[in-house]
């Protein structure tokens, strides 16, 4: 069921000495889902998005959030800036919610991605990854691991154009393979409804990833076998679950040396 706090007057000067605003010109409500309300606060200082969580957000994972978007925008990645409180804390409280701001990021999420925005978000991802990668000794044989975003869906990436404008929402942030969230990512912007990747779609994804960050010959290989494991997630739900089988193996068919370059 959705839901949304309305902020009192109260509130609102409370989040704004908490984060040293010094002029709120206007604060507007965006609908959001069940977890979290998301307000529009426009400042002199400038743009930000407020958001008062609603259930389960616990102060240290959201700082853990933080660290990897700080991480990232210092290094040129496409997303918010974090902003933490005049005590340097990732979060504050008001309404009797836990809350977080960040930077406001333009652009929008696509209703569909061509190509061209597949490309776009193949390079991002790859960065990401790059960027947050841990520093151990790897060779070509093993899985490269570090955090990951963990929930690089449609609602989740803004573009302008055709080229990624910002990534939000970095609170699945954990540690995982990354050839792991790379499959998640081919079957939610390329998968088909028959559970096979579109090549032209995939095929961009990839290239834009390789453009950054080549694929070990390890992550290669287990590639196909993530892609089957997050088709057969996307689809244990639908109502073509009971073909679960025959798509999956579609999914992993799909993913042919030529799609890998």
């Amino acid at each position: 069921m959705a839901v949304f706090t309305e902020l009192s007057d109260e509130d609102r000067q409370l989040i704004s000495a908490a984060y040293g605003f010094t002029s709120l010109l206007s604060v507007i409500g965006i609908a959001d889902g069940d977890s979290e309300t998301t307000y529009l606060f426009r400042t002199r200082q400038g743009e930000y998005i407020i958001t008062l969580f609603e259930n389960g957000a616990q102060p240290l994972d959201l700082e853990r959030a933080f660290e990897t978007m700080e991480a990232l925008y210092q290094n040129g990645v496409p997303c918010p800036k974090p902003l933490r409180t005049v005590d340097g804390d990732a979060t504050s409280l008001a309404a009797g919610r836990l809350v977080a701001a960040v930077s406001f990021v333009p652009g929008a999420s696509p209703t569909f991605a061509g190509p061209a925005k597949c490309l776009s978000l193949g390079r991002v991802m790859a960065r990401i990854h790059a960027i947050l990668e841990r520093k151990a000794k790897c060779t070509s044989t093993d899985l490269r691991t570090g955090a990951i975003h963990g929930a690089l869906i449609r609602e989740n990436v803004f573009f302008l154009g055709d080229e990624v404008s910002g990534v939000i929402n970095f609170r699945l942030r954990h540690e995982d393979a990354f050839a792991s969230e790379l499959a998640d990512v081919l079957v939610g912007w390329a998968g088909e409804t028959n559970g096979e990747l579109n090549d032209e779609r995939a095929r961009a994804l990839l290239q834009g990833y390789q453009q950054v960050r080549c694929l070990t010959n390890a992550e290669k290989q287990a590639l196909p076998g993530f892609i089957m494991a997050s088709t057969s997630k996307r689809f244990a739900s639908r109502k073509e679950r009971a073909l679960l089988p025959e798509i999956a193996v579609l999914a992993y068919r799909s993913v042919t040396p030529d799609i890998l370059g």
